[in-house]
């Protein structure tokens, strides 16, 4: 047996012992979870609780310990002393409580990201140990104390080297999931990880730096390390689009933490579904802060003094609603500081009370309180002073609010002054439109201004009646049993009374517009428009934020170009950090010179000083004759790269991306071209997958934002630039899609294209 051999086995059987042990903990957790739930409905209340809770936490113990299966074990470090120390998904100690395995966020892990030859402390070796499922494949000695002995070691074995786990994991094929990077995190990386909770951290990178990674790992990294802080307020990650999340969605479970909501601005409010579109322009207008002060006029202008007002008779008297009565109910509701529909009670109740007044002036007696309740309930239940309190405090809801901004030019050349008549025509729509993604920062900012459905107060607050009586009924129950400090307390036995028993923090925190997080991750932060921005402001008052993106790379008109105004605005100056990531681990250097060339050429600013690997013939040009000879090249070259890269185990990614009015021709004619050219077997499989997952996807710029793929097709880049709103977006857009490939970039293109855009 080599030496090297003999460090495989020695490792296999450090693997298979950690594989073992948590192969035990899975089946005692899932042997004890059976128990609890054999014992069915047996018993006091109390003690059924007490079984809930147990079931709850069991299944979620045995989810993570499911979701950690692949590569458990991925490094070692060797100190001073002979110590060996191995690092992996979680943390791990044997039946007799020893340590096994140090969790990768534990301080005691650090040194397998940030130790360096220059600065290792007592640390003399780092190993990186790669598996296939359960095997050691290999194995990768960094020493970094150059006078030990183990220098002469590693290298008899053949094992010492640098980056070789790195490249390998970026040479692999695509799985349209997100992997981690817990094997392979940088020290650039980890020092942004393990950044503390209570800052904004800012992370700019060009295309393939690995900033997404970042931001997920330093989720996990801070629900590992604030554990009690953030268990009970969550953590929120907001992502560009549903297939982006769709692509990420197994990295943090694979991390050990699957108590995370993901959402996109689109889907933020519970219940409310955005599916209309707007023009980019129009959405840079619905985006501008001032859109703030337009709804804050709207709202205003509906709390108002009427032109008339009535009179009532009562039990003979006649009754006025006077103008100074409803000025200072309009002064008491405003002092509040309430929202409009919750305020609204403050001025219903101080009208009525002060026309009540107004009968008891006339009086020659003093009534009683039952004639003075009766008096009351008169004046609340008459249709002419409903209606007048209506005009002038109207209650209102969110979305009948912006469809009425949206749909009356009168209205937005009000409230909005600052608009111009072509903007304002622009914006204006049907009132029964659908609602947009950049509607439903509109519609946040409306509902914190409203406050909450006025239809809903009276069912709320029976529901809120009936919850209070619960918990206190759950209250008694415990102290009865006096219990109550441990796993099981009030709320955990009011749950398990409805049925509720299993809802996780995040399911709450999801179903909850008003939730308040205790973080909050952004990726393709550049999008957001300051309303967004304001919208996700409101979910995090401890303003801690992870935020990362790329401003060469935004193609929101109202987005970000520069951190330092967007962050300054938000944040003010000493509260955020800038961070920059230069290493593009993603592109061959090939394609990641031509796309920092296109952009350098038309003004974007670049982060991304290099790409880490070459690949030959990684870039490919085509040029034909006309619109003929380029469905030709298309079909062609698709069928190239769905022989190179689209596997029939379903790895392998795919993406033709075209001109936003070419898509349906596009898709229809690569379709018929795999129909044509591929076994009829594998076109089933791609006809039968997601659409989130495809291999082989045809698509538009503002798809692919955040995705990789093995190999991209760009089709017609200087039609995708014609058909952008502005140079610098359509810059953006071309930067995006260039630097999608991990593997192969083909341009295709006719002449006339070519000349409208040359790179």
């Amino acid at each position: 047996m080599s030496s090297y051999s003999s460090q495989l086995h020695e490792e296999q059987q450090m693997v298979d012992r950690a594989y073992s042990r948590l192969d035990a903990l899975r089946s005692q957790t899932k042997n004890r979870l059976s128990t609890v739930r054999a014992a069915g409905s047996h018993g006091s209340p109390t003690q059924r609780t007490e079984r809930d809770s147990f079931a709850t936490l069991y299944e979620d113990r045995l989810a993570q310990l499911r979701a950690v299966e692949d590569r458990l074990v991925f490094g070692r470090l060797d100190d001073t002393q002979g110590n060996r120390r191995y690092i992996g998904r979680i943390g791990m100690s044997d039946d007799r409580h020893e340590p096994m395995l140090t969790d990768w966020r534990a301080d005691a892990a650090r040194p397998f990201y940030e130790a360096t030859a220059s600065n290792h402390g007592d640390i003399v070796m780092r190993r990186h140990i790669t598996l296939n499922f359960r095997e050691v494949t290999s194995i990768e000695d960094e020493v970094l104390d150059i006078h030990s002995a183990r220098v002469g070691q590693a290298s008899d074995a053949g094992t010492l080297t640098g980056e070789g786990a790195l490249l390998a994991s970026l040479g692999s094929r695509r799985t349209g999931k997100m992997t981690d990077i817990v094997a392979t995190i940088q020290a650039e990386q980890d020092r942004i990880i393990r950044a503390p909770l209570d800052r904004t951290i800012v992370v700019q990178g060009g295309p393939g730096t690995g900033k997404t990674a970042v931001a997920l790992h330093r989720a996990a990294y801070l629900l590992y390390t604030h554990r009690r802080k953030l268990n009970n307020s969550g953590v929120l990650v907001v992502g560009p689009s549903s297939a982006f999340l769709h692509y990420i969605d197994q990295v943090l479970p694979s991390l050990g933490e699957t108590g995370v909501v993901s959402r996109t601005i689109a889907d933020l409010i519970p219940r409310i579904s955005a599916t209309g579109s707007d023009t980019p322009y129009n959405a840079k207008l619905k985006g501008d802060r001032r859109m703030h002060a337009a709804l804050a006029s709207a709202i205003a202008a509906r709390e108002r003094v009427p032109s008339m007002l009535p009179s009532m008779r009562i039990n003979g008297i006649e009754v006025p609603m006077l103008r100074v009565d409803v000025e200072q109910a309009l002064t008491d509701a405003h002092r509040t500081r309430q929202p409009h529909n919750k305020a609204r009670e403050t001025f219903v109740r101080s009208m009525l009370g002060a026309m009540r007044n107004r009968y008891v002036e006339r009086l020659d007696y003093t009534p009683e309180q039952a004639e003075l309740s009766d008096v009351t309930l008169q004046l609340r239940m008459n249709d002419d002073i409903r209606r007048t309190l209506n005009l002038a405090w109207l209650p209102m809801t969110a979305i009948w609010l912006v469809s009425q901004l949206l749909s009356k030019p009168r209205q937005l050349r009000r409230f909005a002054p600052w608009l111009s008549e072509t903007d304002i025509q622009s914006l204006m729509r049907p009132r029964e439109s659908s609602m947009t993604r950049s509607d439903i920062a509109l519609l946040d900012d409306a509902m914190e201004m409203l406050g909450p459905d006025p239809k809903d107060v009276a069912r709320q607050a029976a529901l809120a009646s009936k919850r209070s009586a619960d918990e206190q009924f759950a209250k008694d129950t415990l102290a009865q049993a006096g219990i109550g400090t441990g796993i099981v307390n009030s709320q955990t036995l009011l749950d398990a009374m409805n049925d509720n028993s299993g809802e996780l923090t995040a399911q709450r925190a999801a179903a909850d517009r008003e939730w308040t997080y205790g973080h909050i991750v952004v990726d393709e932060a550049q999008e957001l428009t300051a309303m967004d921005w304001r919208m996700l402001l409101r979910r995090c008052p401890s303003r801690s934020f992870t935020i990362v993106g790329d401003v060469a790379q935004t193609s929101a008109l109202g987005g970000t170009r520069r951190w330092e105004t967007t962050m300054n605005a938000l944040f003010g100056p000493q509260r955020w950090d800038l961070n920059e990531l230069t290493i593009n681990y993603r592109n061959p250097q090939e394609v990641s010179m031509l796309a920092a060339d296109l952009a350098t050429q038309e003004g974007l600013y670049i982060s991304t000083l290099n790409a880490v690997r070459a690949v030959p013939d990684a870039v490919e040009r085509i040029v034909v004759r006309d619109s003929h000879d380029l469905k030709a090249a298309v079909v062609e070259a698709v069928i190239r790269l769905a022989h190179a890269f689209a596997a029939n185990d379903g790895t392998g990614r795919v993406a033709v991306i075209v001109p936003a009015s070419q898509l349906t021709s596009t898709h229809e004619l690569v379709r018929a071209a795999l129909r044509q050219h591929l076994d009829a077997s594998f076109v089933a499989q791609l006809d039968a997958q997601s659409p989130w997952d495809r291999q082989i996807v045809v698509c538009d710029t503002d798809a692919v934002k955040g995705l990789e793929f093995d190999a991209v097709l760009l089709v017609q880049p200087g039609m995708i630039a014609e058909e952008s709103p502005s140079r610098l977006v359509a810059a953006s857009e071309l930067y995006v899609s260039m630097t999608r490939p991990t593997q192969r970039l083909i341009v295709v293109r006719t002449r006339r294209d070519e000349d409208e855009l040359s790179f």
